[in-house]
């Protein structure tokens, strides 16, 4: 009996994940890790626990505990990482984040902490890279996607210098970023753990802003200033990493340095490529066929296999070869450009600019609705959402081209909803 309840407790836990836009399949393996990170007792009452930010007294109040105890409970899972702690206006607020990018990193980013890492590597290896249903919802579960890649800015010259926006350099996040924090990459610790990491650098996970105040705070990362993080950048560019981030234009809360090897995003967008598992650049490489010799250090270099090299066609060197690019699996990064040392490949604009959401929200209600979960941010049993939030909610979705409007208001069933959004052309006109 006390097996069942156990993995009650679990299955619950389950349930509540996959309320995300990002879930996590159930599968014996998800309760296995679940089992690692939660106490039974612990995963009962995450379970219980809102999708939208909440405060001690909510927690106090869902799980009809003193507040006291609540705030315990609270702290020492965000001690974990299996919880973010916040401050907002002044108040303290934690939130769980989703597995990844979440509490799955987190728990492998300190070195040494409670958890039996080496157990977790390898459980995360067959949850993620054995069994495929978690990675391909994640990364290949709608479009759009959780991370995108930034280009690399040493590899931009003439007019695409000046055209590249802002938000698509990973540079302008680390100036601008309120805090930033550096921890142990998920992805390399885990594969040192299998004995199949490389030798790019280990500590060089970047976070930011509220997710980086937290996991600073609780030990789980380091502060460091904005020089440290350029230098940090250059040290990943010069190693020929790609810059991996979340999806989103304003208050990026990580950029991860990913090797083709290790990492899994890199690893998604070769098992997955036909789905565009990762939002790419706005940029391609255009291979210079005059100056290429075919050296294929370019096709050494791509995370992604987007680089190959054919024949030449030249009837004085039969033997020549040239790199040529495949545009459908292409990230957009730079990386081949920076390899090349013959100087043949530049970046050039793809012909549209690839969209990004504007913040987290945006980003969580295009997945919501591309993946049949908008409802879950609508209506959560454990809490009422805010007036701000549902406005929040309620103004992105106005925002949406049609199509997209006609799948949230499918999702959610909504009278209220479906009257928002009527065509409104004869208000915006007026009569005649």
């Amino acid at each position: 009996m006390s097996h069942v309840t156990l993995k009650n407790s679990y299955q619950r836990l389950s349930d509540r994940l996959n309320k995300f836009p990002q879930g996590a399949p159930p599968s014996e393996l998800l309760f296995r890790i679940l089992e690692v990170l939660f106490t039974p007792k612990e995963a009962a009452l995450v379970a219980l626990l809102p999708i939208k930010p909440f405060n001690v007294a909510a927690a106090a109040k869902i799980w009809r505990r003193p507040a006291a105890e609540a705030r315990k409970v609270l702290e020492d899972l965000a001690s974990r990482g299996m919880l973010l702690d916040l401050e907002l206006r002044g108040e303290q607020i934690f939130v769980l984040p989703p597995p990844m990018a979440g509490f799955f990193e987190f728990s492998m980013m300190r070195v040494g902490n409670s958890y039996d890492q080496k157990l977790l590597a390898e459980l995360f290896h067959q949850y993620l890279n054995v069994e495929e249903d978690f990675v391909k919802g994640l990364f290949a579960g709608g479009e759009t996607q959780l991370g995108r890649v930034f280009v690399n800015e040493m590899a931009l010259a003439g007019d695409n210098a000046l055209w590249v926006l802002d938000y698509e350099r990973a540079s302008a996040v680390i100036r601008t970023a309120s805090t930033m924090g550096v921890g142990t990459c998920y992805c390399r610790h885990k594969m040192e753990h299998l004995g199949k990491a490389c030798s790019a650098p280990m500590e060089i996970c970047m976070t930011f802003n509220g997710t980086a105040r937290s996991l600073i705070k609780h030990g789980i990362a380091r502060a460091v200033d904005a020089q440290e993080g350029m230098d940090l950048l250059d040290a990943a560019r010069n190693q020929g990493l790609v810059q991996f981030g979340e999806n989103v234009r304003d208050q990026v809360a990580f950029i991860c340095n990913c090797c083709g090897c290790c990492c899994e995003a890199m690893l998604a967008a070769k098992r997955f490529a036909v789905l565009n598992p990762i939002a790419t650049t706005s940029f391609l490489p255009r291979v210079g066929e005059d100056q290429c010799n075919g050296c294929g250090k370019c096709v050494t270099a791509c995370p992604v296999e987007a680089m190959g090299l054919v024949a030449a066609g030249d009837p004085h060197h039969p033997r020549r070869l040239k790199a040529r690019l495949d545009a459908s699996l292409c990230l957009g990064c730079g990386v081949c450009v920076r390899a090349c040392p013959r100087g043949s490949l530049a970046l050039t604009a793809r012909p549209a600019r690839v969209v990004t959401p504007v913040n987290s929200a945006h980003r969580a209600v295009l997945m919501a609705i591309e993946r049949g979960k908008l409802q879950n941010l609508i209506f959560d049993n454990q809490a009422q959402w805010s007036h701000r939030a549902m406005a929040a909610i309620l103004g992105v979705i106005l925002k949406l081209p049609p199509i997209k409007q006609v799948l949230a208001n499918q999702q959610m069933k909504s009278r209220y909803l479906g009257r928002l959004l009527q065509p409104r052309d004869f208000v915006r006109r007026g009569p005649g």
